[in-house]
């Protein structure tokens, strides 16, 4: 006679988390901040230190993070985009309307959590919301035997979080001003210097004065070298780029040695990485928008997750991996950062 036996559910949580409520409730509470754009979030310092706190309050492993944010067009934003390569992170969106009202969140979050909890892949979930929608997610869980534990950010006064959603949840718990504070630090005014009108020739060295620097040089400390003046008529042409040299042959005006990457080996044109760059910015501005761009300010550094997406945008159009090349690299960056300061109306130059 066959028998069945009952076999334990090993102990396994996932944390959800409603960033459009985290962000809201924490700036209102660290900075008196109403909009996301008045901060910026360390976010993935955030999330560490929900998965590390929550390893401390419960049983079993994590499974992994499910982050709910919205965007508008569900285009990703800088941040997103950052969160969404972390490891065991799943970034889920909805969208944002013109009103900056999230549609669609709840809905996946529902969907995810009663899917776990059908599958029996998770015992426990943290719920890090405030709004009562989140409330047919929670019942749905628990009719399959998933204990929910609400979290919620310290209110500025009375309560952030429905009512009807702390009495549905298993475990309550508020996560006070200090743990979260590290996180959120006040967004910085960017400074806007105004063009002046030769800003060409002095992005060219022309006039006797020294171009203005480029970002990656103001950066790594770098003074750009002053062009010299074309070599006379009748010095050796093989010193000029794009004139015939001794016996009719051509110097190469598209390629340029590489620095650091090995004597002899030869990169792409400057001019051409520059022009790549600023074709790359202004197709991002025209696909993600002028706000999501913004937020690369002010630069001269892209974070890591945006860097590479540059350079595989890049190698699309080359034909080609920039990856031996040092100096063409920083040339991409220089032209991108060009089409962006322009966009922006902030008046830095390109290199030499």
């Amino acid at each position: 006679m066959a028998t069945s036996e009952f076999v334990p559910q090993p102990a396994r949580y996932a944390v959800f988390v409603d960033a459009g409520y985290l962000y809201a409730a924490s700036g209102a509470l660290l900075l008196g901040c109403s909009s996301r754009r008045e901060y910026r979030v360390a976010a993935e310092k955030l999330i560490k230190a929900l998965t590390d706190h929550a390893d401390d309050k419960l049983l079993g492993e994590l499974l992994r993070v499910y982050w709910y944010d919205a965007a508008p067009k569900k285009q990703p934003t800088v941040d997103q985009r950052v969160i969404a390569n972390l490891p065991l992170v799943k970034l889920r969106l909805g969208n944002l309307n013109a009103q900056g009202q999230q549609k669609g969140v709840d809905a996946q979050l529902r969907n995810d959590l009663e899917a776990l909890a059908r599958h029996r892949a998770i015992t426990d979930a943290v719920l890090l919301a405030g709004d009562e929608d989140m409330l047919p997610a929670v019942e749905a869980a628990q009719r399959y035997g998933v204990r929910v534990h609400l979290w919620g950010v310290e209110p500025t006064h009375g309560s952030n979080q429905a009512e009807w959603l702390v009495w549905e949840s298993d475990t309550v718990e508020v996560l006070p001003a200090d743990f979260l504070r590290p996180y959120f630090t006040k967004a910085k005014a960017l400074p806007v210097p105004a063009t002046p009108p030769d800003a060409a020739a002095v992005r060219d060295g022309g006039g006797g004065r020294a171009p203005v620097p480029s970002p990656s040089q103001v950066f790594a400390g770098r003074t750009p070298a002053v062009k010299q003046p074309a070599a006379p008529v009748g010095s050796n042409p093989a010193v000029r780029q794009g004139a015939p040299a001794a016996g009719g042959a051509h110097v190469n005006n598209h390629t340029a040695p590489a620095s650091g990457t090995g004597e002899g080996k030869l990169g792409p044109d400057r001019d051409h990485m520059l022009e790549i760059g600023e074709h790359v910015a202004q197709k991002w501005i025209f696909e993600r928008g002028r706000d999501n761009i913004r937020d690369l300010l002010p630069g001269p550094i892209l974070p890591p997750v945006i860097d590479k997406e540059l350079l595989i945008e890049a190698e699309k159009e080359l034909g080609g991996s920039l990856r031996p090349y040092q100096e063409a690299r920083t040339w991409l960056r220089d032209g991108f950062w060009e089409r962006v300061y322009r966009e922006f109306g902030i008046g830095i130059g390109k290199s030499s």
